[in-house]
């Protein structure tokens, strides 16, 4: 990530592009989490219903699978690389890594940013998805920010707070500034990676130059861009692959089929100075919140100069200080609550909705996947059609009974 972007200014308004593009988000001040996350504040509004703390692997990678802007897989994807990365399959099924709840972290995000899952690779490049990295050359984190960059993207930086270590800081300035470099090139991951390389300014001079706009330009063919640079779209070409690839394998995806954490961005409240205070309040690993947020490496809560400090942790896993109580009952906290019974009462059956496969209605119950799939007489490889029925619970947990006049499709 080495952009430029006061240089830019100038560049864009030659090129008609004018500043309107950088602002495809509004930044915000500190270090305070948009909307969507919690913020650990009493407002009087009805705090929504927590996510669940876990969720399958195989979600993870469907969701990657899915949100590909490219997922076909021919003969130019480069065997230099495809070899040199050959472990990162490996890395994700391994059940003792952060990889895995890390990366479906990075790739939340991009879903929710409407962005191809393409860039959640690049932490893979960087650092090897690894959040407290530092290059002898300056840059740091699994992003691998310079202090220049980081800055620029309102990542906090002062005093003992790095949030180049922080992979909640970190991914927000990382995401927002890909999707303006998405935008800027008409949409083309791999022009928009090559300007987190080198530098938007760069991937537009090169344009200028050569007479050619985004949208009509071969980004591994650009003329005046350097070599490290155009190698850089063939390493995330090649990731993508491999893990493409490795859900063709059942074994590896049986490896996939587990509780994988599902991370979010937890506030800390003002009186934990301690990760331990954290964990034991949150009933977490302090050892595994120290690896996922290395910013505080000491075991100390550190903080930025404004703003509020999180630690990327499980989801609901919110001490429960740190989050006011509502005074009274509303018909929004019955509903969660006839929300979680309904789960604990499992109903004999269900019908597939549009967008459901067995991992997500499993999770849905509570189920391994493997039973839900006994159970119905399904594979792995079973394709769910809309209106399918599905059987739930056995004859001993159904919580009302099965109707015997339509049988199980």
């Amino acid at each position: 990530m080495r952009a430029a972007t006061a240089w830019l200014a100038g560049l864009l308004t030659g090129l008609g592009l004018g500043l309107s593009a950088m602002a495809a988000e509004p930044a915000p001040t500190g270090t305070a989490e948009p909307a969507r996350e919690p913020t650990g504040q009493a407002t009087g509004a009805t705090a929504p219903a927590p996510m669940a703390a876990t969720r399958n692997g195989r979600e993870i990678y469907e969701q990657f699978r899915d949100g590909l802007s490219d997922s076909q897989c021919d003969d130019d994807v480069s065997a230099r690389w495809s070899r040199h990365f050959a472990q990162a399959p490996q890395r994700l099924a391994q059940p003792d890594d952060t990889l895995l709840p890390l990366f479906g972290y990075v790739v939340d995000k991009l879903r929710e940013s409407h962005l191809p899952t393409e860039y959640a690779l690049i932490p893979f490049v960087e650092s090897g998805y690894k959040p407290a990295a530092r290059s002898p050359a300056g840059p740091a984190g699994m992003w691998q920010m310079i202090k220049l960059t980081a800055r620029n993207h309102k990542v906090p930086i002062s005093g003992q707070y790095d949030g180049r270590l922080s992979p909640v800081d970190s991914t927000r300035a990382a995401v927002r500034y890909i999707k303006t470099l998405h935008g800027m090139f008409a949409g083309d991951w791999r022009l928009a990676v090559m300007a987190y390389n080198a530098g938007e300014y760069r991937v537009f001079g090169a344009l200028r130059r050569n007479g050619l706009e985004a949208r009509d330009a071969n980004p591994e063919q650009l003329p005046g861009m350097p070599g490290i640079t155009q190698a850089y779209v063939r390493k995330i070409h090649a990731l993508s692959c491999l893990i493409v690839r490795a859900g063709r394998d059942e074994t590896w995806l049986a490896a996939l089929d587990r509780p994988v954490a599902r991370l979010q961005a937890v506030p800390v409240p003002r009186d934990t100075r301690r990760i331990e205070q954290f964990a034991a309040a949150s009933g977490q690993s302090a050892a595994r919140l120290q690896r996922l947020n290395p910013v505080h490496s000491d075991g100390r809560i550190h903080r930025p100069a404004n703003g509020t400090t999180y630690l990327l942790a499980a989801a609901g896993s919110a001490p429960a200080l740190a989050v006011a109580a509502p005074a009274t009952t509303t018909m929004a906290d019955a509903s969660a609550y006839m929300e979680q019974q309904a789960r604990v009462a499992r109903p004999a059956r269900h019908v597939v909705a549009r967008g459901e496969n067995p991992w997500t209605i499993a999770r849905r119950y509570d189920l391994p996947v493997s039973e839900l799939l006994e159970r119905n007489g399904l594979s792995r490889d079973s394709v769910l059609q809309v209106g399918q029925r599905l059987r739930i619970a056995d004859s001993t947990q159904a919580a009302t009974p099965a109707d015997p006049a339509k049988p199980l499709d």
